[in-house]
């Protein structure tokens, strides 16, 4: 099973910019990969995906035109663009591999070695 380490995360103020990355510990370029943010007292959230080629993403509907997700299969490593930052995106974000359906992405049952995450704070 693939294990994940996500990073890049941070404190920043509104309409500001961060990068974060998820290296995988295997060849994941025939996995469709996903970012989720879990916010305190707050369900998981499923945030964006993107398949094996690069080629298809899915954003959900509050981040759609600020974030935008990329894959480096040569590094193993997936990444989440994220600009114009909102007090709201403030979580924990994590990555995993998934379906990505048209509803969003849903977590690859056989996954259960969620990493540490990485938080990302936005100030008003």
């Amino acid at each position: 099973q693939v294990q994940v380490v996500e990073s890049g995360g941070g404190l920043v103020q509104a309409g500001g910019s961060l990068r974060l990355s998820c290296i995988a510990s295997e060849t994941f370029d025939d996995l469709t990969m996903g970012w989720f943010r879990q916010a305190p007292g707050k369900e998981r959230e499923g945030v964006s995906c993107i398949s094996w080629s690069g080629d298809n993403a899915y954003y959900t509907d509050s981040v759609k035109g600020r974030f935008t997700v990329s894959r480096d299969n040569a590094e193993n490593t997936l990444y989440l663009q994220m600009d114009s930052l909102k007090p709201e995106d403030t979580a924990m974000y994590y990555c995993a591999p998934v379906t990505c359906a048209p509803w969003g992405p849903i977590v690859d049952p056989d996954f259960v070695d969620w990493g540490q995450g990485t938080q990302v704070t936005v100030s008003s």
